[in-house]
């Protein structure tokens, strides 16, 4: 029988997905407004940077989960790279969202060179936690819980994020750098600071946090799951030709990447929406947030709900009919949310609804990695953990590398002004489309793909009884 983990051990690995959470929100739903109104490029040559970025790192993510399972130390194979890294996590965020005063083709070496590292050690600390629920225990119900604990604490993070980040921005913009807010950013009355102390402050006080985050689920989680057989002469030619021999595999990362295309294209878009379309400046007393972070926030709770309420949902109908079903359903209403009137409650409503729905399918993905590795283990007496998880984490940053160019090349085809006061009916029609009709089209490229997911979860529960009796018995 597999060890069952203890409470303190979910959450604290949860802790992990919280601390890398609260910057990836940063990146996915700030970053393009950062470039344009804060840093000073346009739309298209941020767009362009976020696809080179992050297109070459996502296969640095290969080789990062490559090493991670060569990995010996005396903390095990994955979990060491939380502890080296989690400092220079939070010092390159800080780095990033830091604007020089250098002229435009000054500001765009750096901003490549600050975005590719940054993106470079969230590799690096991210693929091998990634990598860590697959050695942590070796029963598929404990995993499935493992990763819905991961993805609560994931939109925890995220939610914290939005809850402290634009208050934080604010104060330390007024206590520091009160002068140095664009009066064109004012006309449009956003709240979103442009002063760059006030970003690169807020951001380190976020980065502390995820240090902290780190270092916990460093401290108090483990390594259980052994490999089969020995390691030593596997060399990475063959793990790799394994692994794009696995057609569930290339399945899974056809239809993650998708899935998280719609949440990279409707995240990246919505301060612009707000802005633009709805042009409503309502504030929550005593927060300081305005209607943009309310959005966000409602965003994340409903997320939270649905990743919750998985691992429930999915033990009674199965993790694919489960993932489908809700890919159908956040399409449809992403569809719906292109024709609503410009009515706030409408839009938090609806915000809600698909949220809860994209809830669903996030958990049930990193789980169905799991399921693939055990699979390929299976398969070939290889258990290479650090490698597939490094995919999965490979298919996130394509998604969302596609989802901030598209962001950004759309605004620039619509022709986005950046920090102006109002922008075109062009503009603003492109603004409704990405965040709406585009993800409902991501919907239904992952619904597709779904579709010939060949791991039932009869099937993943016959591959792990096969496992554990050959590891029982030493074969």
């Amino acid at each position: 029988m597999a060890e069952k983990i203890k409470l303190k051990e979910k959450i604290a690995y949860g802790f992990g997905d919280a601390a890398s959470s609260m910057f990836w929100k940063i990146f996915g739903m700030y970053s393009l407004f950062f470039y344009t109104d804060v840093f000073g490029i346009t739309a298209a040559a941020a767009g362009t940077m976020f696809l080179v970025a992050r297109l070459w790192d996502s296969f640095f993510d290969v080789f990062v989960g490559i090493a991670a399972d060569r990995t010996k130390s005396k903390w095990g194979k994955y979990r060491p790279y939380l502890l080296w890294f989690a400092i220079p996590f939070a010092v390159m965020g800080v780095f990033t969202f830091y604007a020089p005063d250098f002229g435009s083709t000054g500001k765009l070496v750096y901003a490549y060179i600050t975005y590719s590292l940054m993106m470079i050690v969230y590799s690096l600390i991210n693929v091998p936690y990634a990598s860590l629920l697959g050695a942590m225990s070796a029963d598929p119900e404990e995993r499935n819980q493992l990763s819905s604990y991961r993805m609560s604490f994931a939109f925890i993070g995220s939610f914290v994020t939005f809850m402290l980040l634009q208050p934080l921005i604010d104060f330390f913009s007024k206590t520091f750098d009160s002068e140095n807010v664009s009066q064109a950013t004012k006309a449009v009355e956003t709240s979103v600071s442009t002063s760059v102390t006030g970003w690169v402050m807020g951001v380190g006080v976020i980065g502390i946090i995820c240090v902290i985050l780190f270092l916990l689920c460093f401290s108090w989680t483990k390594e259980r799951v052994q490999q089969i057989e020995t390691e030593e002469n596997v060399s990475v030619k063959t793990d790799l030709k394994n692994l794009f021999r696995n057609a569930p595999w290339w399945i899974l990362v056809g239809t993650g990447l998708a899935a998280l295309l719609f949440n990279a294209v409707r995240d990246s878009v919505a301060i612009y929406y707000f802005r633009d379309f709805v042009k409503l400046n309502y504030k929550m007393a005593g927060t300081g947030w305005d209607i943009t972070t309310i959005y966000f926030l409602v965003g994340q709770a409903a997320n939270l709900i649905g990743v919750m309420a998985a691992p429930s949902i999915s033990a009674k109908y199965g993790k694919k009919k489960t993932y489908m079903i809700s890919i159908v359903i956040a399409g449809i209403l992403s569809v719906i949310f292109y024709f609503i009137p410009n009515n706030i409650v409408l839009i938090l409503i609806l915000q809600f609804l698909i949220s809860v729905f994209a809830g669903y399918v996030l958990p049930l993905l990193w789980s169905m990695f799991a399921d693939i590795v055990d699979h390929q283990e299976l398969l070939t007496g290889r258990r290479a953990t650090g490698l597939i998880f490094s995919s999965s984490s490979m298919s996130q940053k394509l998604g969302w590398a596609l989802g901030a160019a598209l962001s950004g090349w759309i605004l620039a085809w619509f022709h986005y002004v950046p920090d102006a006061a109002s922008q075109s009916a062009d503009t603003i029609f492109g603004e409704r489309i990405m965040i709406s009709l585009l993800p409902a089209i991501c919907c239904l490229l992952a619904l597709i793909g779904m579709m010939f997911y060949p791991l039932s979860d009869k099937k993943v529960k016959e591959i792990s009884e096969e496992l554990n009796l050959k590891r029982k018995n030493n074969i």
